[in-house]
């Protein structure tokens, strides 16, 4: 008598490959950075120069890096159902703290710098974090206040003073302009940081975790995770991030005022939204948030040369914003729905 094996019931699309093209094609992700492309393709077509130069193509890369490097810390915070409002004063702290130290510690090592501006950016983050974790005062209202203590010193230590590309030694400013393989090395920096931060946020237990706070911080507290030391640490990166971006911007441009980094808080944050990541938390991951820098300053570059004037510039970034937010509210609502649905039929 012969046993009659089984043959598995092939379900299509149920492979790995399949998953993972439906995966990509219905990602958040997707859709931004099919709205770079279209961006990048309707600029080059009107001006060819604006992809195909060496200088076109060297600033679609590198003029969002450092604004990537801070969109990515923002997305940690943001994550956890926070904001961070000071993160611009932060990289304009940093950035001439980094000139200051090349000119009172002359032949300091570029690296010890490095480490000076991410230590400071953290020490500012942890702040905000201790404030908003322990004191339960809500994060916009701290990292307002944060934002003009931050800058306030940064002007008081400025004074009318700056820092030139003169004061820089010759190795640390070929940061900002070196390439290799014809990509910039600021933004092979910024994409090894991206690599990390995504990496770390989906394989690593704590990663996970700011995500469940973002959830419903509530529930995360009853289940036992360390919400405040959580929140903290989103804080923290942010900062350190920020501080690293301060001391690339002093690489890239040289020249340091009062001013650095101004308004960089509402375009990193506009960056994390538009690439996914909800205001609400617990929703988006840093993929999006970079591909939103990217989207964000190739916009400020094509729309000019596509002869649209400054204000429509500035409504299409408001309009991509806001579109953001409802996107996230009509596919919160709609998951809302569905896991009812399923509720209903387990029952």
């Amino acid at each position: 008598m012969s046993a009659t094996v089984a043959t598995p019931r092939v379900v299509p699309g149920s492979s790995g490959a399949a998953k993972l093209v439906r995966h990509i094609v219905t990602a958040r992700e997707t859709g931004i950075a099919i709205a770079l492309v279209l961006v990048v393709v309707a600029a080059t077509a009107a001006n060819p120069n604006f992809l195909f130069s060496n200088d076109g193509f060297r600033d679609l890369l590198l003029t969002p890096s450092l604004l990537l490097l801070v969109a990515v810390g923002m997305s940690f915070v943001i994550i956890t159902r926070n904001i961070d409002l000071s993160v611009g004063s932060i990289v304009g702290l940093t950035a001439y703290m980094t000139g200051r130290l090349f000119i009172d510690l002359e032949g300091i090592p570029v690296i010890v710098v490095f480490v000076a501006g991410v230590a400071l950016g953290g020490v500012l983050g942890a702040i905000n974090g201790l404030l908003v974790a322990w004191a339960k005062v809500p994060a916009l209202v701290i990292t307002l206040g944060t934002m003009y203590i931050y800058r306030g010193i940064n002007v008081a230590w400025t004074g009318s003073d700056r820092i030139n590309a003169s004061d820089l030694p010759r190795d640390f400013r070929g940061l900002g302009t070196d390439q290799f393989l014809r990509i910039p090395v600021l933004t092979i920096i910024a994409v090894i940081v991206l690599i990390a931060a995504a990496w770390y946020l989906r394989n690593i237990r704590g990663g996970r975790e700011f995500y469940a706070i973002g959830s419903d911080p509530a529930a995360a507290h009853l289940y036992g995770l360390k919400v405040n030391r959580r929140i903290i640490s989103a804080f923290v990166i942010s900062g350190a991030l920020s501080g690293l971006a301060g001391v690339l911007y002093a690489a890239r441009y040289g020249t340091v005022s009062s001013a650095a980094g101004m308004g960089w808080e509402l375009q990193a944050i506009g960056a994390a939204v538009i690439g996914g990541v909800a205001i609400s938390g617990g929703v988006g991951t840093v993929w999006g948030a970079a591909i939103g820098a990217f989207l964000l300053l190739t916009i400020n570059r094509a729309l000019p040369i596509l002869g649209i004037d400054d204000f429509w510039q500035r409504a299409v970034v408001g309009v991509l914003i806001l579109g953001s937010i409802v996107l996230d509210r009509v596919l919160a609502v709609r998951q809302h729905r569905r896991l009812i649905a399923q509720r209903e039929v387990g029952r």
